[in-house]
């Protein structure tokens, strides 16, 4: 059953809260309204499926929710603070210590090892280079990649790289991590590997998760699902998604 989206929280538990967002493209004579006035609320420690026919935004959604794009209208907080209101520095700072990113390509720097990527985020804030191999060498254990520490991108596999990018959004320990198809370029069994891994880490760490992705049996591990169409976002219950799945 369709459900308009809707939740009230207190302010401490949530992570992320976006309120009356726009997005319009304008092409010369074109203008393409992309969304209509969403709102949606992340909940510390919950993870949540974004679904929808390609082209429908879900990129964008997390883009916005992420503050790597800016809405026609509406606001983002993320832990409680108002995205417009920062500075470029301030966002990107937000950014580094708050959230994570995964994509369907790894995007790993290909000079670098799977141990340097991984520690990337905690050297471009300044972390001691000390601690942060140590951070990145104990997570990358935590991915079963403890012999890979060395190996270039390159050098490993697509699962394996997939990992490594896993670490590298967890590394900072972010309160959210937004994945965009993180499995999307995975065969089957490797895809459910990487996700079965998401959850594992969610649990054990806490981090929140907004996962884009076109498997329906997967997005049906999540605690909710909501389905972009035409302009808005509307939640599932379980035994719709089971259902389409």
């Amino acid at each position: 059953m369709n459900k308009n989206v809707s939740g009230t929280t207190t302010p401490d538990d949530l992570v992320i809260r976006a309120q009356g967002l726009t997005k319009t493209f304008d092409d010369g004579r074109l203008r393409l309204q992309v969304f209509s006035g969403i709102d949606f609320t992340l909940h510390r420690g919950e993870c949540v499926a974004v679904i929808g026919a390609s082209g429908v935004g879900k990129s964008t959604f997390l883009h916005l929710l992420g503050g790597l794009d800016a809405p026609t209208s509406g606001e983002v907080w993320v832990t409680g603070q108002q995205m417009s209101a920062l500075s470029v520095a301030a966002r990107g700072h937000l950014r580094n210590t708050a959230l994570g990113f995964v994509y369907q390509f790894h995007h790993l720097l290909p000079e670098f090892s799977a141990l340097e990527n991984v520690a990337m985020p905690l050297l471009i804030r300044r972390t001691p280079r000390k601690d942060a191999f140590q951070a990145a060498g104990d997570l990358l254990g935590r991915v079963g990649l403890s012999a890979r520490l060395e190996h270039k991108p390159g050098e490993l596999s697509g699962g394996e790289r997939q990992r490594a990018a896993l670490a590298r959004a967890l590394v900072t320990r972010p309160a959210c991590v937004l994945a965009d198809e993180p499995t999307g370029n995975l065969d089957t069994r490797t895809a459910a590997q990487a996700f079965e891994l998401m959850l594992e880490l969610n649990r054990e760490l806490g981090t929140s998760l907004v996962v884009v992705t076109h498997d329906l049996r997967l997005a049906a591990r999540m605690d909710r699902v909501w389905q972009l169409e035409a302009g808005a976002l509307r939640a599932y219950d379980g035994a719709d998604v089971q259902a389409s799945a």
